[in-house]
């Protein structure tokens, strides 16, 4: 075994540029670097897809909860603790057995941060924004997700008013599952609509 410890690639340029810009505003009192910790913080922890999968799970355990979710999205996801900007105001689609919904956000990158964390990269490429609205069941194939022509795709389009979510279906096998073993089912791009939920194998 060699202790001459393998070469790690340098950062790229955009890391680079990121990183000196930040030292800048720290150096001329513009940011704390607190601040920072804090920001990263909330990325890594506190937002992201295990909380939309809590909502999910949630809905999916909670007959009474799920219409609060339907009927009023914002208030019900803001009662499990998740609120922020890009979540302020919400609205949460089912699928069923004959519609599944899809999000995207035209325009941009719209997208409900509190609930799913940061947008995947293909989310903010050119070719999904355009091509979702266009041809949704060509893109749905794409992502390894085939539905029967009997089932109605509906495409919503998130904005800076309003950002989408999807409740997908429950999966079979899932019956008697709790909350935390329902959660751990959900993935992001099923709440997106990307992605369909398998059946749950039985040991």
């Amino acid at each position: 075994m060699s202790d001459i410890l393998e070469p790690t690639a340098p950062p790229n340029i955009p890391t680079l540029r990121i990183k000196a810009i930040q030292s800048l505003l720290i150096e001329k009192g513009y940011l704390k670097a607190e601040a920072v910790d804090e920001i990263i913080d909330i990325f890594e922890h506190r937002f992201g897809p295990k909380n939309g999968a809590r909502v999910v799970a949630k809905a999916w355990s909670d007959p009474a909860y799920r219409q609060r979710l339907l009927d009023d999205a914002t208030a019900a996801i803001a009662e499990l603790g998740f609120t922020g900007l890009e979540g302020a105001h919400m609205f949460v689609a089912e699928n069923t057995a004959t519609v599944h919904n899809m999000v995207v956000c035209t325009l941009c990158s719209c997208y409900p941060w509190p609930t799913l964390g940061l947008p995947p990269t293909w989310y903010k490429a050119p070719q999904y924004r355009s091509r979702a609205v266009m041809e949704p069941r060509a893109v749905l194939e794409e992502f390894n997700v085939r539905l029967p022509d009997s089932v109605e795709i509906r495409v919503w389009d998130s904005n800076a008013e309003i950002r989408y979510m999807v409740l997908p279906l429950r999966p079979a096998g899932s019956e008697g599952m709790g909350e935390d073993e329902l959660a751990a089912l959900v993935s992001r791009d099923s709440m997106i609509g990307t992605a369909v939920l398998p059946p749950v194998s039985q040991a």
